[in-house]
């Protein structure tokens, strides 16, 4: 091979050669609201916790880390409650090394995942890259699940592995735990509940059918709710004997000792960490008022972060918030943009440039000017 490769001399695996890395665009912009992050920085007297936790760790930091991680995991369920204990709990890098890793024991060749589009755009991601086989049936129109479409998926597909997002990214939409359990009785199937927006939706959590439920996995991360995007921190509950398997496939000491100190610091005080989720969730209802109020539909969202639309040039209408200094999120259905929850100011900056967007000329109406914009 030449010294410098290109793409096509590279001895890819086949289904690489079209791909490329996952991301959002990263834009140096004033107003980014496109990854769905909490925009509020740490609170002084957490920060001041995990300082004083890097400090403590640093004097270990030739030792290799606790590669149970049982400390932080024993955090995590109490957090979580339901009388939870830490060997039900699994901790990763971010719910996207947990996700991978469930796949790794559970999917991989001759293997199916089934979900339901519009949904998380990573899981076909996690299907490739684990060798597994993707099939998803559609949701309804209303982007909820149809029970019956999926009773016959599973006729079909006999899927491995079945993952809901809930709420799901990027309707926002929810899933009732009905629905959730009339999933799990129509298959032997690991099921995994992805809850990266569990509490900003007041609504109740998978974790109350672990009990009932040997197949049932409830992903969760820190990176939202929880202000700690930064910090990469993603886990699971689920039964023991799944947390067990997990544990074959990960890599050796897969949580860096610094990790687990600051995330533990940040569970320490998850009263503080979550203080504006509630603020959060009223300036996002609040907002959608507001673009409805501009002529816009907007789907109603449980997360912190909703679709709104329709254009019939959803990405001009993303590049003319762009030349704003606004940044959203060109994905999901494809005459809607998505939009995050920011700060009150980074909301009323938002609102402020797509009504000019929609109605560049003063005297025009935002209905007239939206399917131009």
């Amino acid at each position: 091979m030449r010294a410098n490769p290109t793409w096509e001399d590279l001895p890819l695996r086949p289904e690489l050669r079209s791909a490329r890395p996952y991301g959002a665009p990263q834009l140096d912009l004033p107003v980014c609201l496109n990854v769905n992050e909490n925009p509020y920085p740490l609170p002084e007297a957490v920060h001041q916790a995990m300082m004083a936790a890097v400090e403590s760790t640093l004097a270990n930091i030739h030792r290799y880390p606790d590669r149970e991680a049982l400390v932080l995991r024993g955090k995590l369920a109490t957090y979580l409650g339901h009388g939870l204990s830490a060997n039900q709990i699994w901790a990763a890098n971010g719910s996207n090394e947990v996700m991978t890793e469930i796949l790794q024991c559970f999917a991989g060749p001759g293997r199916t995942l089934l979900t339901f589009p519009p949904t998380y755009s990573m899981y076909p991601e996690y299907a490739r890259n684990t060798h597994t086989q993707f099939v998803t049936t559609p949701r309804r129109e209303d982007f909820q699940i149809d029970l019956d479409q999926v009773a016959q998926a599973i006729s079909l597909y006999h899927p491995d592995v079945i993952v809901i997002a809930n709420p799901n990214n990027p309707t926002g939409t929810l899933t009732t735990l009905e629905d959730i359990e009339a999933i799990l009785n129509l298959s032997e199937a690991i099921v995994i509940v992805d809850e990266a927006y569990q509490e900003f939706s007041s609504a109740p959590s998978a974790l109350d059918l672990l009990d009932h439920y040997g197949n049932l996995i409830v992903a969760r991360t820190m990176s939202k709710a929880f202000a700690f995007a930064g910090g990469r921190l993603g886990y699971a509950a689920a039964a023991t004997t799944i947390i067990d398997a997990l544990r074959v496939v990960r890599l050796p000491y897969h949580l860096s000792a610094l990790t687990q100190a600051v995330a533990g610091a940040a569970l320490d005080h998850a009263e503080a960490m979550l203080a504006q989720v509630d603020h959060l969730s009223l300036l996002r209802e609040a907002t959608i008022e507001q673009l409805r109020a501009l002529g816009l539909t907007v789907i109603d969202s449980r997360a912190n972060f909703f679709l709104f639309g329709p254009f019939a040039d959803r990405h001009a209408t993303w590049q003319a918030l762009v030349d704003r200094g606004v940044l959203v999120r060109e994905t999901g259905p494809e005459s809607y943009l998505r939009v995050s929850v920011g700060t009150d100011q980074e909301m009323e900056t938002f609102i402020y440039a797509l009504a000019a967007v929609l109605a560049p000329d003063p005297a025009a109406s935002p209905n007239s000017q939206r399917s131009a914009a």
